[in-house]
């Protein structure tokens, strides 16, 4: 931990010295030498650098403190036998073992009964529980949205949201005078579930290998495509085969402001961007973007000369930008035309609902010429913005 606090201090360090040579280097226009910019860009990069190296060291001292509990609790009275009871279906060891078993075997006979209770309609296996949180933990740390939405499991159909339209007012009233109606009016927005596949191919003889981990392999390898896959989606999905984003047109957030430029956003926009979006709202706000507009705004100042971007000093904490978290990624469209860049919202609104099972699937056939087991993984997930007015997008002109 003092590393990353080191670490901190410097990065915050370096970037006063990249504002000080910023401000110092300026001519009348505004403007610096081509000189003066690869020297500044230098300087902006070993920022960013140094940004991602305390991500790293923060997630290794998040991991080492997770492996570094203890594995069992102490007996403090008398031990009680489990009963059978206590865990059943796919959360039992016997399940897990016969699962885990059946994707390393090519013969599973032995197996099919204990799998009985696990098995899908396309010929899978719905895998165990405990791995299951495994690959929900997973998909957690390579999605960012996952980080900031509301998750929700469903069983089977659609799940039906009711939001309040509008509301009912309240009147002033003469003495015995008649009080008007006043309704709330309802809506409701539909979540189903839209399917996500990959397919995995290990070697016969690494499969054979007892050193190989082959839960923590599919654990890694789904996360990281299943994860890509469903951000993209929750960011610019346009609701055909796939969830709706927050910036597609229809379905998405609401646009609060509209650039005056078409490649550049100043200070007054982001204001208005900040403001657009209602009070109750900015309590948990936060900003997401791209890369690319972090390093087009860290140039921006306030009405008082201060930056805008400030680089956090807390461990665990992210930068932030006019006092609020900035995350990026890099599913937010870049600066350009007509482009939306930037949110800034409540995303706690849009919600992401994972239908209950995710499954695997052995193949011994298909990649059998190449010496290969295939393993097919299926997911599915929808997400809406259940109330746009609680996220506002930052546009380009266009």
């Amino acid at each position: 931990m003092n590393k990353i606090l080191e670490l901190r201090e410097k990065r915050a360090k370096l970037w006063d010295s990249a504002k000080a040579f910023l401000d110092s280097r300026r001519n009348d226009s505004g403007l610096l030498s081509a000189e003066d910019t690869a020297t500044y860009e230098k300087m902006e990069a070993d920022v960013v650098s140094l940004g991602k190296e305390i991500d790293r060291l923060e997630r290794q001292a998040a991991l080492d403190l997770e492996l570094s509990q203890a594995t069992s609790v102490a007996i403090t009275n008398k031990p009680v036998r489990q009963t059978e009871t206590e865990k059943a279906g796919r959360a039992t060891d016997e399940y897990r073992t016969a699962f885990w078993k059946a994707m390393r075997s090519k013969n599973g006979f032995d197996v099919q009964n204990a799998l009985q209770v696990g098995t899908d309609s396309e010929g899978g296996y719905l895998v165990p529980v405990e791995f299951e949180r495994t690959l929900i933990e997973a998909l957690t740390e390579e999605n960012i949205f996952r980080q900031m939405a509301k998750l929700i499991t469903t069983s089977s159909g659609d799940k039906k949201i009711p939001v309040v339209a509008s509301k009912g007012t309240a009147s002033w009233l003469e003495e015995e005078g008649v009080t008007p109606e006043s309704d709330d009016a309802f809506g409701q927005v539909s979540i189903g579930a839209y399917k996500l596949a990959t397919m995995l191919k290990v070697s016969e003889e690494l499969l054979n290998d007892s050193v190989f981990n082959l839960e923590q392999y599919i654990a890694k390898e789904f996360a990281r495509r299943i994860g890509a896959k469903e951000e993209e989606a929750f960011f610019v999905g346009d609701g055909t085969g796939k969830p709706t984003g927050i910036f597609n047109a229809t379905g998405g957030a609401t646009l609060g402001v509209t650039s005056a430029s078409a490649t550049a956003i100043t200070f007054d926009e982001l204001m208005d961007l900040f403001y657009s979006l209602k009070s109750p709202y900015r309590r948990n706000a936060v900003f997401v973007t791209n890369d690319a507009t972090v390093k087009a705004i860290r140039k921006l100042k306030d009405g008082s000369g201060q930056y805008l971007w400030q680089p956090s000093l807390t461990a665990g904490q992210p930068d932030t930008l006019l006092n609020r978290p900035i995350k990026t990624s890099t599913y937010v469209p870049a600066i350009a035309s007509g482009a939306k860049v930037m949110a800034f919202g409540d995303f706690s609104y849009y919600w992401v609902a994972d239908r209950q099972g995710r499954s695997f699937q052995r193949l011994n056939e298909l990649f059998a010429a190449t010496g290969q087991i295939g393993f097919r993984a299926t997911q599915r997930v929808d997400g809406k913005l259940v109330l746009p007015e609680a996220i506002q997008v930052l546009q380009m002109k266009v």
